[in-house]
This record gives structure tokens, sequence and C-alpha cells, in this order.
């Protein structure tokens, strides 16, 4: 059996040179697919031929998991941005590296003697990088989600929230705290966050999550002419809300828009609900999320029970603290065990969880020794190449799919196949979202009779096109990547990526996700 594994090496690239290959992909305009496009479903083609796509680079290539048959190449070669498609690299990774069943543990550490259940020194807890911290976990063990999860609440409509609550974890570690006989804190609750750093978009990459490490904001209209209710999830000291949201007129177009945060502890936000809306959930991303944690861990200590006298909503801050392996040493008082890495990447496929993907490289960046999530990155090559992928064809500069990664059809698909030829095959392809069923697909397909068997992971990027007076958007890219039991039995390892795309609204990126569904039906339908 033949499998081709294509590709130009690549070394290490500069932000130049990864400019010069957008450029480069950017001139090229790859062939229409048409009827003699090898293997391609007429009824996939008469999707890819829509005006949206002109202009636009596709790349499909299928094959039979059996046997190794080709069942479809087209452009499979071409270097095209795979959007968060490449959380299927950085979990891929910490699967292959961990397994699926670990877990971490996150300790709550003592630097002093109890003395009459007063703690003479500090409590220090360790972040480890727990993507959860029980805040997600279902009764039967599992990891909970929503399809539209709360981190996309502000670009997109319609987040919402899972029912459990984010502050589980730590009320869980201050039981067990006051259970080990610290009735008080004599020294400072800190947050020990040293384990890795990093940022992505801007945004703090951290070792200690809490709700993701964002605030909720939930928004309820009231009585016309009146202002609407709003909630902040989790509840936490010192932050606070002003509101300006007037509730209008039921079936009234209204216009909220999303919180502003100028310091950590501040939030404001204004605009319209109408009367007759569902409550609409938007969100803050903390700034410092170890001072947050600090915060919230000494209020669930006042919960249990445990006196703690340290200012509760001052600055975090390790300065005091020995060298983290030092403080690791320390004897436990609290431990915090994770889900399985099995449920964490569950969460990170399904609705495409970005921080927790990038999260993902930074325990992989530790394993080299490293506190620096960049240095995950050619770890997580290294894991791969030692698996039997190559990737000299691939571009990859982060966990989550922004701007500026690269890879072609054909790789995309030797990853899922060292995925569905390893011992945890099937526990893989249920983590990736299902068409018309659940996750970012919940929406895609709903009516096909693909329904239920496409198992693949979306990517998305989209770009404002300002040149036109923002009358449309860039769809800088669209793919669908992952296994599917066909029609005829078979199963098949596929990918789908179309790039440079136009669509004229926001909302038009749940047409193009259609779009590309459309495609992968037809070939489920085909075969």
């Amino acid at each position: 059996m033949t499998r081709r594994m294509t590709g130009a090496a690549v070394g290490a690239v500069s932000v130049a040179m990864l400019a010069a290959i957008a450029l480069a992909l950017a001139s090229c305009t790859a062939a229409a697919p048409d009827s003699s496009s090898a293997g391609i479903p007429d009824a996939a083609i008469e999707v890819m031929n829509q005006p949206e796509y002109a202009n636009g680079q596709w790349a499909v290539y299928a094959e039979d998991l059996e046997t190794g048959e080709v069942l479809i190449d087209h452009e499979s070669d071409l270097f095209l941005q795979p959007g968060s498609f490449v959380k299927t690299y950085s979990s891929g990774a910490a699967w292959l590296q961990f397994g699926p069943d670990s877990t971490l543990i996150t300790p709550v550490k003592q630097t002093g003697e109890v003395v009459d259940g007063v703690l003479q020194g500090d409590l220090v807890l360790v972040g480890q990088g727990d993507l959860t911290m029980g805040g997600r976990t279902k009764a039967d063990g599992s990891v909970d989600f929503t399809n539209l999860d709360h981190n996309d609440a502000n670009p997109l409509p319609g987040a919402t929230l899972t029912t459990e609550d984010p502050l589980t974890g730590l009320d869980d570690l201050a039981a067990q705290v006051k259970a080990a006989g610290i009735d008080a804190v004599g020294g400072d609750v800190v947050i020990d966050d040293r384990l890795f750093a990093g940022k992505l978009n801007n945004e703090p990459i951290s070792p200690i999550v809490i709700n993701q490490n964002i605030i909720d904001v939930l928004v309820t209209p009231g009585a016309v002419g009146e202002s609407a209710t709003v909630e902040l999830i989790p509840a936490v000291a010192p932050w606070t809300i002003d509101v300006d949201v007037e509730t209008v007129a039921a079936g009234t177009d209204a216009t909220l828009g999303n919180p502003v945060s100028e310091t950590d502890g501040s939030i404001s936000i204004s605009g319209t609900i109408a009367a007759d809306a569902d409550p609409q959930l938007k969100v803050v991303v903390f700034k410092d999320p170890a001072t947050f944690a600090r915060t919230a861990f000494i209020e669930a200590l006042q919960r249990a029970g445990v006196v703690v006298t340290a200012d509760p909503v001052a600055v975090n801050s390790t300065a005091g603290l020995a060298e983290f392996a030092a403080v690791e040493a320390l004897p436990s008082v609290a431990e915090l065990e994770s889900l399985p890495l099995a449920e964490e990447v569950t969460y990170v496929m399904k609705v495409s969880y970005n921080r927790g993907a990038q999260t993902l490289i930074c325990r992989l960046a530790v394993t080299a020794g490293s506190n620096k999530c960049d240095d995950g990155i050619p770890v997580a090559g290294e894991i791969w190449r030692a698996a039997g992928l190559d990737t000299s064809d691939t571009v990859i500069i982060d966990g989550s799919g922004l701007d500026g990664n690269y890879i072609t059809a054909i790789n995309a698909v030797n990853v899922q196949r060292i995925m569905a030829e390893g011992p945890d095959a099937q526990r893989w392809r249920d983590t990736m979202p299902i068409l018309g069923v659940d996750g970012s697909l919940a929406t895609v397909q709903t009516d096909s009779e693909s329904a239920g068997k496409v198992f693949a992971k979306t990517g998305t990027l989209l770009g404002g096109d300002f040149f036109n007076g923002e009358v449309r958007f860039r769809l800088a890219t669209k793919t669908l990547g992952g296994v599917m039991e066909t029609e005829g039995g078979r199963t098949v390892l596929f990918t789908i990526m179309v790039n440079n795309g136009v669509v004229p609204t926001l909302e038009d990126v749940f047409v193009a996700n259609n779009d590309v569904g459309a495609v992968a039906a037809a070939i489920q339908q085909a075969f």
C-alpha cells in the first residue's frame, strides 16, 4: 500500500518569510473544481463553485483508512491557512506525549507550621495548567460544554453557559485546607503562576485558570424603559459593573455593546436589549488571572471557615516565594485532580477553545524544561515527527490556529491517520465536533443523511475588507477535517480547505460553515 507524504522543506520561519508565503498564496489561483476533478462529487463541486469562493483556493483530500486508496485529491499539496484546525496538531501532540488518561494535580502548599489551628506562614496554590479546575465536570466525570462557548460570546450571538459552578475546584481545595486542621492563615495567600507564561492574541496564558480566565456578563431584559439586570459570573470581589443598558420594546432591533474593562475589577456595559429577548451573554478576559484567582481562593477559604487576615483584593505577588522547585517540594495540604486529558481535549476541540489549545502547548514546553509557552511549538513538532509525520509541509506558529499557520490538506489527513491507527482512535475521534450533532458542527447539515457520521475539526479565520467600505468580510479560511463513516461503509480520512472567500456579513460565517459541511456530506454520501 502506497501513501503519499509530500511537501517542501520548511526551516525556521521568520515573520517576513511568513508574509512572503501569504503573498505568494494570495497571488496564485487554483483552478476551480469542475466535473473533471478526480473524485469530487458533483454535489460538492456545486457548493465549491459558488460566487463567494470565486477568487479563493480549494484543497480537498480524502483517503480510505483501511485500504489507503486515494478517493479525492484536489490541490492537496497547496499551502493554505487552516485556522482552528491547528488544534488537531496541538491537542494531538499533547495526546501523544501525555496519554488520554493523564491528569494534573494542582496542589496547595504551606510555608510554615500550624500552631493551634493557625498557619504560621503562607498558603500557596501552585497553578499547573488545569483547563477547567473542576468548573465543568458533569456527574459522570466527563467535561461539560455548550455548542457556542462563552469564550466566543462577544463576537458571536447566542453563546450560553454550562450549569456547573466555575468555583467548584477552589471550594474543594478550601475544604481540604480546613480539614487539614488550618482554621486561620497568619501569612498570605499566594497563587504561584510561574510554571509557564505566554500570550495569545495579546491575552495572557497562565497556569492558573478559573472560569477560563474570563468573567461572564449575563444581561437579562427588564420592563420596557427600565434598565436591564446584569449578573457577573463568577461573582468575585472587587469586580463591579456599571450598567447603561435600556430595555426596549419586544421585537425591536437592539444593540448590546461588548463590556469594557479598563482595569481588572471595573466593567461597564451599554446598549439596548429587547424585552422579549433571552438573556444575552458577554465576557471580559482577565488581564491578571493570578490576582483574580487569589481573591477567589481567599473567598473560598472564608466560605470553608478558614480565617484569612491578608487583604483579599491585593495584587498577587510571587516575589516573596522561594524558587519554584522549592515551592513544589513543600508539603501539600490540599490537591485538586484535573479531568483526564481526553476530556480537556474534548472541550478544546468541540468548542475550539483557543487559550485552552495554547495552554496545552505551554504544558509541552514544561516537558522540555522551559517556562516559555512558545518553546512548546518545536516540542510539538518533535512529537509528531517521532510519530511518523512529515512536518515539512506545515508551518505552525501557535496552538490555536491564529493568522500565520499553514498546512497542506494531505498533511492534515496524515495527522488523522496517525491518530486513527493508534490505540485510542475511537476516543480521539469522539473529541471532535460531530456533523449536525454538537460543538462547532451542531447546526451544520442537521437535516442531512450525513449527520452523526462525520467527526471533524473546524477552522475559521475572518478579516475585514475596509477597502470596500466594510460592506463585506474576507473569509481567510474555512477548514473541516477528520474522519467519516461513509454511506458505502468506508472509514474515510478527509480534509476540506478553502482560503480567501468573501462573505457579506459576520453572520454569513455560519453559512460558510454549512457550505464546507455540505461538501463533507456530499463526500460521505458518494463513497
